[in-house]
């Protein structure tokens, strides 16, 4: 008798149309494996995700930049089509925020955590994170919120460059406009200019004090709070490799035993009263040897398989299991085991892992994505090369003819585009990369609107 109420199918949730988010795909293969009914609410066009044996059916998903009306809306469908509830799983967090939102309409139609209304908002919001771990005596890098560009220029001299820029909601980040959610600046004024797009970018700019990365200094902890409160399933893990180096999404992570972050999660799930799948990353401070949070995403992170125990379960699993009221399996922790995503690590992918490896795309009882991926990921890869190539050319024959750029006059001395493209403290787990350079960041989508009805802007808190 299968552990799961395979009566109750599940439904995944992502409006990011990033083709190359393996995390996805993992959700696909762990509930489908467990005889789940697995819907796709995601545009899957060009991806992987759609040649997998274990999606049930694709359906169109709300547009990038959708209103939780409209999620809402576009989930009404979907419920309508199934004919029965379903396990709601948001995959990013813009998805997470819609349905915090859009809870009370959506929990007829589909089973939910019971998550406090509005936390999952507070805590992607990476200005009201820092407010929270301020208030939980969580170790947080300083933070600066600035009013204006005047202010900005000032707050990066006071933390000390370089400094780290975040946009408060990176989700509303727009495609195009040469904006990245996360950024290391080293001039304060940079930091002033950056700010002057704060309306563009469609939340507020906040700085951070930058903790380097180094070796052994980055961590981050998937678990599902189940319905007492209990962390269940997950772990934590090491960030092996990441792309770029030193930031960015996991292209290799070990799940390796550090009772300090456990701790550490387990009191912020506790005392914010926090229910669901969540994935945090933190680093360690080199001189205080402090973890600190940088990180709170209310969903599954795009590694989330790395931490499958010896029972089988895994947070998506957890997840459908409590919901539906049955009981959670008591496995063992595979601690050592390793998680690769071969199109930004294919050397690890062959490489001996003597605690056991799960590769993101390729699975012997599943291969078409893993064959779908090699063929798309190189088209894009072309693309890729070919667009740096002809923006290369363009900046220099610019500057061959005298008209600079004007990040050039203003004497940086680089293109504007290049200058502000390195991430610092910001993970970007939970998307695959827009471009060879792996520059965005986990949490945005990177949606062309400018978000939700209702959305403070910058400078109005």
């Amino acid at each position: 008798m299968s552990l799961f109420d395979t009566r109750v199918p599940a439904v995944l949730l992502r409006t990011d149309r990033n083709p190359f988010h393996h995390g996805t795909l993992g959700a696909v293969r762990s509930l489908g494996r467990a005889g789940v009914e697995v819907h796709v609410v995601a545009d899957c066009a060009g991806s992987p995700v759609a040649a997998s044996r274990y999606a049930r059916r694709l359906h169109t998903p709300p547009p990038p930049g959708a209103s939780p009306a409209e999620v809402a809306a576009v989930l009404r469908r979907v419920a309508a089509r199934i004919a029965r509830p379903a396990v709601l799983v948001p995959m990013d967090d813009a998805c997470a925020v819609a349905v915090g939102r859009a809870r009370d309409e959506l929990a007829p139609l589909y089973l939910l955590p019971d998550l406090p209304a509005g936390l999952a908002e507070r805590v992607a919001d990476k200005a009201e994170l820092a407010g929270v771990c301020a208030a939980l005596d969580v170790p947080h890098p300083e933070t600066l919120v600035p009013d204006g560009p005047a202010e900005a220029t000032r707050a990066a001299w006071r933390l000390g460059l370089p400094v780290v820029a975040k946009w408060s909601r990176p989700w509303l980040v727009p495609p195009g406009g040469g904006l990245r959610s996360t950024v290391l600046v080293r001039s304060a004024r940079e930091a002033g200019e950056l700010c002057r797009r704060a309306e563009e970018a469609g939340s507020r700019l906040l700085l951070q004090a930058f903790l380097p990365p180094g070796r052994g200094r980055d961590w981050f902890f998937h678990g599902y709070a189940d319905r007492s409160g209990a962390v269940r399933a997950g772990g934590p893990g090491r960030k092996v490799l990441a792309r770029p180096r030193g930031a960015g999404l996991t292209a290799v992570g070990r799940w390796t035993p550090n009772p300090q972050v456990q701790a550490l999660a387990e009191r912020v799930c506790a005392e914010l009263g926090y229910r669901g799948v969540l994935d945090l990353d933190f680093r360690r401070c080199g001189t205080t040897g402090r973890y600190h949070l940088l990180d709170f995403n209310p969903r599954p992170g795009a590694q989330f398989r790395l931490f499958t125990d010896s029972a089988g379960l895994d947070v998506v699993r957890a997840l459908h299991l409590d919901l539906t009221h049955r009981p959670l399996p008591q496995g063992v922790p595979r601690q050592g085991r390793v998680f690769v995503v071969e199109n930004y690590a294919p050397l690890s992918a062959l490489r001996p892992a003597p605690g056991g490896r799960e590769l993101a795309w390729n699975a012997p009882d599943d291969r078409a994505p893993g064959r779908a991926l090699w063929t798309l990921w190189g088209r894009h890869a072309a693309v890729r090369l070919r667009d740096r190539l002809r923006d290369r050319l363009r900046d220099r024959l610019r500057r061959a003819n005298g008209r600079a750029d004007p990040a050039d006059r203003a004497g940086t001395g680089v293109p504007a585009r290049a200058r502000v493209v390195r991430q610092a403290h910001a993970p970007a787990d939970d998307h695959a990369d827009r471009g060879l350079d792996l520059d965005s960041d986990s949490d945005s989508d990177h949606s062309p609107r400018t978000g939700f009805p209702g959305d403070e802007r910058a400078g109005s808190r």
